[in-house]
């Protein structure tokens, strides 16, 4: 076991996006003295579920004026892409691979560990337990060893594993997501855009064969347009109102922009800036109709495609090559070599076997926390040291994301990064929000140290 010495220090669990952003935040003072150690068990840093992505046309879906990972300083990532000479004719609202991005994020950490000798410390280990002691927080290691620091930060990402139909669904790009048949049916839950990645890894290996993407309404997410956000003053948005009184007031704000000669794309930006305050002025009851209801209308709407890569799936989508099912997912079961996907059209009282030969599940944040496919958050909510939000999408912490315990007492030694929080904060899923989180939490990690 490694002590914590008298020396500020932080454990960072997960070396994804959020876990770098963290790293290249509390250590971006050369002047601050504290022990930074990041532990991802791939190995690879800055290449998480979503920056991994090695097929050339897996964009990153905001354009690079969006994704520096500073907020203070917006053109880092555009000044970074210069250098490298990258081909833009657009300038800087241009849409890269997000590989390439990943390689960023990997030279952002590493320049972090740059400016001062052992103040970052990489592991590419796996975790099996963080616990709390009276000098710190214990992180048990597979190999068997552990270490202490002053705090910790749970930066795991996204859930890894199918939501739905476990051991038979895979995950796009997963170790079970082997190649297929390029002749063979597949059916894809959920249209958003993990739908869009899976359907361009099937495309990018010459896939023939039948793609039915099966979502509750059937919509694809939107194409990005280069337009700027209106200004919005936060008296005129109704905070804490009903759901329905929300909407009257945003289409009508639609309507408005448009008929003034905008884009509802410019409605949709405008409100970022509000969009957590919105999500915690609501109750709970408003949350979950918000996410029974309005997520899919949103999610279409907020989180859009590269233009060239729309204009893409809809080609795809009106020359049969995929095709859009509006339908209620029952269940999947083993068929032969293959699956059998149960599925309910909207409008219908029928179920409809669907015998593909692989199902992905690309169905977004469903997942309960409770049940998560990491060891980690598993036994901190079993053990009572954590527990899910009240939606159950993630796991419970203060505005400073602490860890809530399941007494309701905060562990400030303990915190959480990134989308496991979006139970309180929920547009917590993108770069521009997750970047603002870290500063936050390294302001508030190096404050207490």
């Amino acid at each position: 076991m490694s002590a914590a010495s008298g020396r500020p220090s932080v454990t960072i669990i997960g070396g994804g996006a959020s876990g770098v952003l963290l790293a290249a935040h509390l250590l971006r003072d050369p002047a601050t003295d504290i022990r930074v150690t990041l532990i991802e068990r791939r190995g690879q840093f800055g290449q998480g579920l979503a920056y991994s992505a090695s097929q050339r046309d897996h964009k990153v879906n905001v354009p690079a004026r969006g994704m520096s990972a500073f907020a203070d300083d917006p053109d880092h990532f555009w000044r970074w892409l210069q250098k490298r000479g990258y081909p833009s004719a657009t300038g800087s609202w241009v849409f890269v691979p997000r590989r390439l991005y990943g390689a960023y994020l990997e030279d952002v950490l590493t320049e972090a560990g740059r400016s001062k000798l052992g103040r970052l410390v990489i592991l590419s280990e796996e975790v099996t337990a963080v616990r709390e002691g009276k000098t710190g927080i214990e992180t048990v290691l597979a190999n068997g060893t552990s270490l202490i620091s002053r705090s910790a930060v749970l930066a795991v990402g996204h859930e890894t594993q199918p939501a739905r139909g476990r051991g038979i669904a895979v995950r796009v790009g997963s170790d079970r997501d082997t190649p297929l048949d390029p002749d063979v049916p597949v059916v894809i839950l959920g249209s958003g855009l993990s739908m869009v990645d899976a359907w361009l890894s099937l495309a990018d290996s010459s896939h023939r064969g039948p793609i039915i993407v099966v979502s509750r309404n059937g919509l694809l997410p939107k194409g990005h347009k280069d337009v700027a956000p209106i200004n919005i003053d936060a008296a005129d948005v109704p905070f804490g109102t009903s759901l329905p009184y929300f909407m009257a007031w945003f289409r009508q704000l639609v309507r408005d922009t448009e008929a003034a000669g905008g884009d509802w794309r410019s409605v949709v930006d405008g409100l970022r800036p509000y969009n957590q305050r919105l999500w915690q002025s609501w109750s709970d009851h408003i949350r979950r109709q918000f996410l029974r209801h309005l997520r899919p209308w949103w999610n279409i709407h907020r989180h859009r495609l590269p233009p060239e890569l729309y204009e893409r799936l809809v080609r795809a989508v009106d020359t049969g090559q995929v095709s859009l099912t509006a339908a209620e997912f029952i269940g999947v079961e083993r068929h032969g070599d293959g699956a059998r996907a149960q599925i309910r059209r909207r409008g219908s009282t029928v179920r409809e076997p669907l015998d593909v030969a692989r199902v992905y599940d690309c169905g977004g944040v469903s997942v309960d926390v409770s049940s998560s496919s990491n060891p980690v958050i598993r036994e901190l909510v079993a053990d009572g040291r954590a527990r899910a939000d009240t939606l159950r999408i993630g796991l419970d912490v203060d505005d400073h994301c602490a860890v809530i315990d399941a007494q309701g007492k905060v562990t400030d030694r303990l915190l959480v990064v990134g989308p496991l929080t979006r139970g309180r904060f929920f547009e917590i899923e993108a770069i521009p929000d997750i970047r603002v989180q870290a500063a936050k939490i390294a302001a508030r990690i190096l404050s207490n140290s």
